[in-house]
């Protein structure tokens, strides 16, 4: 792990309406950090995330992504984008394609890649995340881990520097949860830079190098995973540890 910034979240606000979501957000992540984000539901993980590619536009403060600051400026939110791969709680697979369709579609539209070169790289894909045998099936056919398997995979065929991941085990029923967790550890293993909303502790415990608590819109938080677990600090903290532990 090097010390070049990859994402830094400067004094950040953001509101829906009169609810202050996120209320002065700081937080830095180096290349190949991994950060789990827990935290009770609405206390604005997902929120947090979201705005780092600008599916949610914050109002106050500044985020940098590779040296690239958000503003409405669309060039820099489509450069963010590029670099910025994501997986949702739903696996927003297009129903009307094979997998290896969906998993190609972004890599000719947007990089511009020859058709053959972009299958090509998504039977790469596919086949790291263990499902390049289901690649000419349709999302339907599949199981939801294969499913969320195969939206890891999408990702990934944009080769982004950065991955966020939103709850991406929470739809699944829990035999397949370990399919997904079992992907994205070797993703961490290979050095990518990751950021994950998850309640899956075990998870947290094995891969991260920093896990954050939320509550109310705030970090409440920030510790290595021995001192998160072991010595908490903050009562909101060790509620929510002796709720899901």
């Amino acid at each position: 792990m090097t010390s070049e910034t990859m994402i830094e979240m400067s004094s950040v606000h953001k509101w829906f309406g009169e609810l202050h979501v996120l209320n002065d957000i700081n937080l830095k992540v180096t290349k190949g950090e991994k950060i789990v984000i827990c935290g009770p539901s609405g206390s604005g993980k997902s929120t947090l995330i979201r705005c780092i590619n600008r599916l949610e536009e914050h109002q106050r403060g500044e985020i940098v992504v590779e040296g690239t600051e958000l503003t409405n400026d669309n060039r820099s939110v489509e450069k963010i984008r590029g670099e910025v791969g994501m997986v949702f709680q739903q696996f927003n697979l297009f129903p009307h394609l094979s997998i290896l369709d969906n998993c190609s579609l972004a890599p000719i539209w947007v990089r511009k890649l020859p058709k053959v070169e972009a299958r090509e790289k998504a039977m790469e894909y596919l086949k790291r995340v263990q499902i390049d045998d289901q690649a000419h099936k349709y999302p339907a056919q599949l199981s939801g881990g294969q499913q969320q398997r195969a939206a890891i995979a999408r990702a990934l065929c944009m080769e982004p520097r950065i991955m966020l991941f939103d709850e991406p085990t929470s739809a699944l029923d829990p035999e397949m949860i370990k399919e997904v967790l079992d992907v994205m550890v070797g993703l961490a293993e290979g050095g990518m830079t990751m950021l994950v909303v998850t309640h899956e502790m075990g998870f947290a415990k094995e891969v991260a190098d920093k896990i954050i608590f939320m509550d109310e819109g705030q970090i409440v938080e920030s510790k290595n995973p021995t001192d998160f677990f072991a010595n908490p600090e903050s009562e909101r903290t060790k509620t929510f540890l002796s709720q899901i532990l």
